[in-house]
């Protein structure tokens, strides 16, 4: 069974259906003990890095999380769900995460006026390490972002692909162990992305060559 954390951060239903159409039994939950038994995990979401963090604070459910991915439960974390795996997002005043993965999340400050923030639409994502979860995947293809931040990890081989936006070449792409994340949108890219989300469901969260903190 694959979980779907409900933190209330929204975008759960489009990652549901993303996984019923690959035929795949997923839940949408908030409980702990859903989370502890899942044998795959995913952590979507669309919103802010504050009421997220005191969302999963308030029900319980940092501490499981943690325990699954200690345990080597695979692990796909998108959007938010990917940037607040990390240490600290300027987001909101500055907010600590879950620490999962070193490093930090920046908002982007464009100079160029044409730019616009959030970065929104299709761009171009190069995979820079390979993954199991790439497995069949051309090294490079569009798929589509909405944010407004980027993740900058602490060690360079946890970034797993990159893309360009406003003058920043930034981590698109980031896993270690049994995580994987994207901070675009698999559920809303097409082929490629069902592609992607297919290939983490078949996953058993080895053969990817960093660890975690």
């Amino acid at each position: 069974m694959i979980a779907i954390v409900d933190y209330r951060a929204g975008n759960l239903t489009s990652v549901k259906l993303a996984l019923d159409e690959l035929g795949r039994d997923a839940i949408i939950t908030s409980n702990p003990d859903d989370i502890a038994k899942a044998e795959r995990i995913v952590f979507p979401g669309v919103g802010a890095a504050g009421a997220a963090m005191r969302h999963l604070t308030e029900m319980g459910l940092a501490e499981p999380l943690r325990q699954a991915i200690a345990a080597g439960t695979p692990f796909l974390g998108i959007c938010l769900g990917m940037q607040i795996l990390f240490e600290r997002s300027a987001e909101d005043g500055g907010v600590e995460c879950l620490g999962l993965l070193p490093g930090s999340v920046e908002r982007f400050r464009p100079r160029d006026p044409r730019d616009k923030v959030p970065h929104m639409g299709w761009n171009l994502v190069r995979f820079a390490r390979a993954h199991p979860v790439f497995a069949g995947l051309p090294p490079e293809g569009y798929f589509y972002f909405v944010h407004s931040y980027y993740v900058v990890p602490t060690r360079p081989e946890h970034a797993l692909g990159r893309t360009d936006y406003a003058g920043v070449e930034f981590c698109s792409v980031a896993g270690a162990g049994s995580v994987i994340a994207t901070q675009f949108h698999v559920e809303k890219s097409g082929p490629l992305g069902l592609r992607l989300l297919d290939a983490f469901t078949r996953w058993d969260g080895r053969g990817a060559e960093a660890s975690p903190c």
